[in-house]
């Protein structure tokens, strides 16, 4: 989910945690994906998630399942649209003329789903509130150019100021070219004067303002599902134009494409890698195959034995000239994944597949044996070689291929080490816990290198499992993000991705497409955005 978005936003790019849907909503009509023919305005569609990691909210939701959620019932300043073009929401116009202090208006009229204006305040406040150290949110760090901020200690975000109930402006510490790009995504909606009064239980229960609601104050079953119905007071972009939304937490993706089978899930945004070869005939005439802004590849902890200093080094040049991604992507995947050829995704501007260095992620099985008896040399390697994942996330058959690439090329024991479910695996990460590698995967926040970046291996950031700490690597950051245009801080951004090359505190290894697939009996309108997320306010339900 930046995080999700990332998103998410933000880290598993597939998961789920809970049972099997248990009966959903029959919705009947005519049919083609584009929408024609007779439909239901108060249908409800069904589909797939994960039972979110935290309670719902906005600035602690950095995974996809919660960010799902999270972007169905909030709206912020923007919204992407299909093809990651930001456009006004809230905001009525953001203008700067040195890309350091931005003055924003918002439109008037837009309120929560508990009547209360939405104002200036509404954002600065929340702003404010998930920016200290000791709220703890995981992002946080999305507020740390912005004047004020600290990571050490609780301190005002003193470059936020209101200027009337429709008017703010926002100071940051440093140029930021794409600040105005990143204000779609999640950790910069507005909250309601409610939620400071009890997060926690906000968190069950949240009050928005985007397109969809909370069905009622039970509609969040733990480890089930999450109903939510349309917001009739919703006047942005993104007007649904169904009923509501059942997001059914699933403990295996097979059993949710049977149940896309069975007419009884509307719409599966993951398929299951035992179905790449078929879904095209399951589902001739909805079915999804496009690029998304979807990074996957597995990482190494700093914190263990073996994987630290020259040692480590090399060890991580070896895993990943272990690695045939050619050969795994075409018979694991049937073409769904694009071996990958740097940190980031091809759908974003500014990617470029020509990095110096990028050859460390091609297979050679000669300079990688090579590589690893130099590493041997240091300090010999008697491990097994485990890599761990979420069982419910449909990863099994890759994580394995890659262990058995890494046996076959560097004679040394590796394997699979599964958890049950994703969250069950994002804790152990979250808490130093990891014995060996972990898969990881980053769906973008919003559509910038840099949140590929920043998000995942930066200084302070919370989704920086690895625990990669790189002066150099940071300044680079900080320069490419105060360019003076996105063009100029594209440029810094790939001699950051050059010196990431060398160091590898993540091991690329694929992009993902979104593989998606819907009943056409169902549902019609059926469109994926950008960040792999299907448009659910666009869907048709059929009578």
């Amino acid at each position: 989910m930046i995080k999700k978005r990332a998103g998410l936003a933000a880290l598993a790019v597939l998961g789920a945690t809970a049972i099997a849907l248990a009966g959903c909503s029959s919705n009947s009509g005519s049919g083609s994906n584009s929408g024609s023919g007779s439909t239901n305005a108060n249908g409800i569609v069904t589909t797939n998630g994960s039972e979110p990691q935290n309670p719902l909210i906005p600035s602690n939701t950095t995974e996809t399942g919660g960010g799902k959620i999270i972007n169905s019932i909030f709206e912020g300043l923007r919204s992407y649209d299909a093809d990651g073009k930001p456009v006004n929401e809230v905001a009525k116009s953001i203008t700067t003329d040195d890309s350091k202090t931005f003055d924003i208006k918002l439109n008037t009229g837009w309120k929560f789903t508990n009547g209360e204006k939405i104002t200036a305040e509404s954002f600065t406040k929340a702003w404010n509130w998930a920016a200290q150290k000791s709220n703890a949110q995981g992002a946080s760090y999305y507020f740390e150019n912005i004047e004020g901020y600290s990571a050490d200690a609780d301190s005002e975000l003193t470059g936020l100021k209101v200027v009337s109930d429709d008017e703010f402006t926002v100071t940051l510490k440093s140029p930021q070219s794409d600040f105005p790009l990143s204000l779609g995504y999640s950790a910069f909606v507005p909250l309601p004067s409610s939620f400071y009064d009890d997060p926690k239980a906000f968190g069950e229960n949240p009050i928005g303002n985007g397109p969809y609601k909370l069905a009622s104050k039970s509609a969040w079953t733990h480890n089930t599902d999450i109903k939510l119905v349309t917001n009739k007071d919703y006047e942005g972009k993104r007007k649904p134009k169904n009923g509501g939304l059942t997001i059914t937490f699933y403990t295996s993706q097979d059993t949710a494409y049977s149940d896309a089978q069975g007419g009884n899930l509307d719409i599966l945004d993951a398929v299951p890698d035992s179905a790449f070869a078929n879904y095209k005939s399951d589902f001739p005439d909805s079915n999804v195959n496009q690029p998304a802004a979807i990074f996957q590849g597995i990482y190494l902890p700093y914190y263990l034995d073996h994987w630290k200093g020259e040692e480590g080094k090399l060890r991580r040049e070896a895993v990943s000239m272990s690695i045939n991604r050619k050969q795994i992507t075409s018979k694991i995947f049937d073409g769904t994944r694009t071996p990958a050829s740097d940190f980031t995704s091809p759908v974003i501007d500014g990617w470029s597949k020509d990095l110096k260095g990028s050859d460390v992620l091609d297979y050679n099985k000669s300079e990688a044996k090579k590589l690893w008896a130099e590493a041997d040399k240091i300090s010999p390697y008697n491990d097994t070689l485990t890599i761990s994942y979420n069982a419910d996330g449909g990863h099994e058959a890759w994580v394995t291929a890659v262990a058995n690439s890494i046996s076959n090329t560097l004679g040394i024991k590796a394997e699979g080490k599964a958890y049950p479910t994703f969250q069950e695996a994002l804790d152990v990460q979250t808490n130093d816990k990891l014995t060996g590698a972990s898969r990881t995967g980053w769906q973008a926040d919003y559509p910038s290198l840099y949140n590929f970046l920043g998000p995942t291996m930066g200084e302070g950031s919370s989704n920086n499992y690895s625990r990669y700490d790189s002066a150099e690597f940071n300044d680079l950051l900080k320069q490419g993000q105060s360019a003076d245009s996105v063009e100029a801080g594209n440029k810094i951004f790939d001699q950051a991705q050059e010196l990431l090359l060398k160091d590898l505190p993540e091991i690329p290894l694929w992009y993902s497409n979104v593989t998606g697939v819907w009943s056409a009996d169902n549902v019609s309108n059926v469109k994926f955005g950008w960040d792999s997320v299907p448009l659910y306010y666009d869907v048709e339900v059929k009578k």
